[in-house]
């Protein structure tokens, strides 16, 4: 994924958050205080996950051979706390290895500004889920929304309209002003279409989330496209649609998914329906064997050509069939 460029929101740059000790005391008197790692509290509902995978361990190798060369920015809280507000990989790599205190630069944030400045911090990362990215751009609108910005969100309230052909980026909020999105869009580097999907997948249920981020127990993936398009679901339609998805192994293919919307939105999907279309077979996910035609040079003359190569395969293949036929006839 690009980069995306830097957002200006009134408020000090993230690489200024990991300036000089100096530079920071010099522009607003900020120091790196070293506090307890049990006085800090995760972000309220914070939408990225902290796991144990390849890039945390790769983390915690080299804060262990490193130590933590940038300090996590933090708020105070009421009752002598802290809220992380970036830092959250390197607390757990720091816990993982037992580690009790935690380099940090405390700032007085409201909600709003430290909603945008958590996302910011961490939406520039690579490997960031989808749903993740979901999550991220529709707190950061509501915070938009709370600064007074031109924005006019009501999540609860969600219009579709539909039509047997319209596609998934055709049906969105009415109620979400465009130029809410258009902001945010501009800002991310995203169309606006792009961020109404990822936002539309905040709206599946947790297993379903797991199947669009390839986190699911049983190593079931979703497509993106096709996952936007169940957003649409009612909440008991996702779970019955989830329970068929791992009983029969497959996933639905778009054209699946925009007639499970289509029916859903008619009242008419039913689970029976769900059941059917997972049950049958899509032609691309039949097995299929492949190999490298390299894999089998040595056993042909060199002037064989492929078509050679099959009818012979063929040939002998059927005389092994008959052959395997007459041995258990005896």
């Amino acid at each position: 994924m690009a980069h995306l460029p830097k957002l200006d929101l009134g408020l000090p740059s993230y690489d200024s958050l990991f300036s000089t000790e100096e530079e920071r005391q010099e522009a607003n008197s900020e120091k790196v205080m070293t506090i307890p790692i049990d006085k800090i509290t995760d972000f309220k509902e914070h939408p990225f996950h902290v796991t144990m995978d390849e890039d945390m361990a790769k983390l915690i190798d080299s804060i262990k051979e490193n130590d933590m060369l940038m300090p996590a920015l933090v708020r105070p809280k009421k009752d002598g706390s802290y809220e992380m507000i970036s830092g959250h990989r390197r607390k757990f790599a720091l816990s993982q290895l037992g580690r009790k205190e935690m380099n940090v630069i405390i700032r007085d944030l409201d909600d709003d500004q430290a909603t945008i400045l958590m996302v910011d911090s961490n939406i520039q990362r690579e490997n960031i889920y989808p749903s993740e990215r979901g999550y991220a751009y529709k707190m950061r609108l509501e915070a938009m929304k709370h600064q007074g910005k031109a924005v006019d969100i009501n999540y609860d309230d969600i219009s579709i309209e539909y039509s047997k052909n319209t596609t998934c980026a055709q049906v969105g909020h009415k109620s979400m002003n465009k130029k809410s999105v258009e902001i945010l869009a501009d800002q991310l580097g995203e169309s606006k279409n792009q961020v109404k999907r990822f936002i539309r997948l905040t709206y599946l249920i947790e297993p379903l989330q797991e199947m669009i981020d390839g986190r699911h127990e049983n190593e079931i993936k979703i497509a993106f496209n096709p996952a936007v398009e169940l957003s649409y679901l009612a909440e008991s339609e996702q779970y019955d649609l989830a329970n068929a998805i791992v009983e029969n192994q497959r996933t639905p293919s778009l054209a699946q998914c925009q007639e499970f919307k289509r029916l859903s939105h008619d009242g008419e999907l039913t689970t029976e329906f769900i059941e059917d279309t997972l049950s049958e077979e899509k032609p691309n996910q039949r097995e299929k064997l492949s190999f490298q035609m390299k894999e089998i040079d040595k056993y042909f003359p060199k002037d064989f050509t492929p078509g050679k190569k099959k009818d012979l395969m063929i040939h002998l293949l059927e005389n092994w069939a008959k052959k395997r036929s007459r041995e258990q006839e005896r």
